[in-house]
């Protein structure tokens, strides 16, 4: 896995989180949700990455 699409993952997480705080800030559910959502994805996303890297280092690459 790229280092560029580790970097994506990793803001796609920030900000979901941002997202969620803005949401509950201001009472706003679907905000929040979306931001749930977000870093829920990043995380799967995040989880393939390691994969990807564990399958490289097993193969020795």
């Amino acid at each position: 896995m790229s280092m560029g699409d580790k970097v994506k993952h990793a803001a796609e997480e920030a900000g979901g989180k941002v997202k969620e705080a803005a949401g509950r800030a201001t009472n706003n559910d679907d905000l929040r949700a979306e931001g749930q959502a977000d870093q829920a994805s990043a995380n799967v996303k995040r989880a393939g990455d390691k994969v990807e890297d564990a399958a490289k280092d097993a193969m020795g690459r």
